[in-house]
């Protein structure tokens, strides 16, 4: 089931129950998903790419989110945290942060990284492995953590 798929049916119920930031969210998604199909490259819409779309959605808003709370406005970053949360529903399970260390030392044995030098080289493996399972901001703290040790 594709996410365009998904989101219809989310979309009717979160307007029949009056659900603003479900609705706002779903409206995101299928905006993107719309730019996406229409950019003139005719490129056909994967599952990859589908999760790419709506953990760049999550970023926009986790920045946006840093941004109101530095400047101490509680209601705009309220409203990113419940867009946040209706988002993270469309992307698969994430990794705990102690599964994701595991999983970057099993990285890092395979390529025989030693260094800060073969960051580049981890963080190629573990980005192209964990596409929607994790955060590149987390994989990067974990792998730099890693390597410096």
């Amino acid at each position: 089931m594709t996410l365009e798929e998904r989101i219809g049916p989310d979309l009717k119920e979160a307007m029949k129950a009056k659900d603003q930031a479900k609705l706002r969210s779903i409206r995101a998604i299928k905006a993107a998903l719309l730019l996406m199909k229409t950019d003139g490259t005719g490129q056909e819409i994967t599952p990859d790419k589908e999760i790419k779309l709506v953990q760049k959605l999550v970023k926009q808003r986790k920045d946006s989110l840093d941004i109101y709370v530095k400047q101490d406005r509680e209601d705009l970053a309220a409203v990113e945290r419940e867009e946040i949360s209706v988002l993270e529903q469309y992307l698969p399970a994430q990794m705990s942060e102690a599964e994701l260390t595991e999983f970057v030392k099993d990285i890092i044995t395979k390529t025989g990284a030693s260094g800060m030098a073969d960051m580049g080289k981890v963080m190629g493996m573990a980005s192209k492995e964990l596409a929607g399972k994790a955060d590149g901001k987390t994989i990067s703290g974990i792998v730099k953590s890693l390597l410096t040790s």
